[in-house]
């Protein structure tokens, strides 16, 4: 199985940039389809962006298109959520996953979880 550790995670003002990076181990990452959640306190883990396992296909939250963009490097072990234009709302726990689906972006779907990685983004 693959462990997950992220990182990069921070305290920002709004409109900065930050990058998330996702470290995998114990299996190559190219045999999972990868995906970047979020949970704010006291609500629910939200999907946030979801690639697949060739990095082919991506997909996003409504709330992210156009300022969030996930990618990952397969021959590094590695994933990555660039996040732009940074707004309060967007302050979370930051968690990626792996799931040996081709695709998906429900969080049931997703076997493999890293510890998260604290944003906060200040107004």
């Amino acid at each position: 199985q693959v462990q997950l550790v992220e990182s990069g995670g921070g305290l920002v003002q709004a409109g900065d940039s930050l990058r998330l990076s996702c470290a995998a181990s114990g299996r190559t990452l190219s045999s999972y389809a990868m995906g970047w959640f979020r949970q704010a306190p006291g609500k629910e883990r939200e999907f946030v962006a979801a690639i697949s396992r060739g990095g082919g296909s991506t997909q996003y939250a409504d709330s992210v298109l156009g300022r969030f963009t996930i990618s990952r490097d397969n021959a590094k072990n590695m994933m990555y959520l660039q996040m732009n234009s940074l707004k309060p709302e967007d302050t979370a726990v930051y968690y990626c996953a792996a799931t040996q689906a081709l695709y998906a972006t429900l969080l049931r779907a997703y076997a493999y979880w890293g510890q998260g990685t604290q944003v906060t983004v200040s107004s």
